[in-house]
């Protein structure tokens, strides 16, 4: 990695709100501590506000803004990925956000890069969601994003329909069906539902509580468990 390389990935992980050791930095950038004590002191003698020192951690200072963005060939393919992954597994508003970020990131590159945008090196293949799984999926994930409790009209996988209020904590994708994790009221327990089996989904107008037991990390500890 070139020194102008890593003062910049320096200057991001000091402004991700939280303080950062030496070790850390250096572990992450593969470089020795010393490195990231000299790279530090070039940034402050540079005049970049940060704060902290050596044997505490260093942070940057609230208010200042980081340098316009910066990519490699890498990133920008991660991006790309992530977008196109997003357009062909989510449903049509995440789609639409996926590209505005692209978009976004297009307008401040450099035209060295801008051809990255466009390759073709990675392809992700388009994957056949009903509209009406993917109207779906839109819904379940604001609720999720609003913290709303959900009514569900689910099939389970004999085709027996029921009718569940949910609290939704997660959405999980499994490379062919998406699965709701939630907080099931009429069996008082976590439940998970295939999205594709969900035949309506109606967000109630009542959000439901932050209660010890039942959050998004229960679930997950009782998930990974089984």
């Amino acid at each position: 990695m070139r020194p102008a390389d890593r003062l910049f990935q320096i200057l991001l992980h000091l402004g991700r709100g939280r303080v950062v050791t030496a070790r850390e930095l250096a572990t992450s950038l593969e470089v020795s501590e010393r490195t990231v004590y000299r790279d530090i002191a070039n940034l402050m003698g540079s005049g970049i506000p940060i704060d902290g020192e050596a044997g505490v951690g260093y942070r940057l200072n609230k208010g200042y803004q980081v340098p316009p963005l910066m990519f490699g060939t890498e990133e920008l393919q991660a991006l790309v990925f992530g977008v196109e992954v997003v357009k062909s597994f989510g449903d049509t508003k995440l789609a639409a956000a996926a590209e505005r970020v692209l978009a976004k990131v297009d307008a401040v590159l450099p035209d060295r890069l801008r051809p990255q945008l466009g390759s073709r090196r990675l392809v992700v293949p388009g994957v056949l969601m009903s509209e009406q799984t993917a109207a779906t999926l839109g819904d379940v994930r604001e609720a999720i994003n609003e913290h709303q409790r959900l009514f569900l009209n689910y099939g389970d996988a004999s085709g027996e329909a029921t009718e569940r209020i949910v609290w939704p904590l997660t959405l999980v994708y499994w490379g062919k069906t998406w699965t709701l994790g939630a907080w099931c009221e009429l069996r008082q327990a976590f439940r998970s539902f295939r999205v594709d089996r969900i035949s309506e989904a109606r967000t109630l107008n009542t959000q439901f509580p932050d209660e010890t037991g039942k959050r998004l990390h229960d679930y997950l500890s009782q998930a990974a468990a089984q």
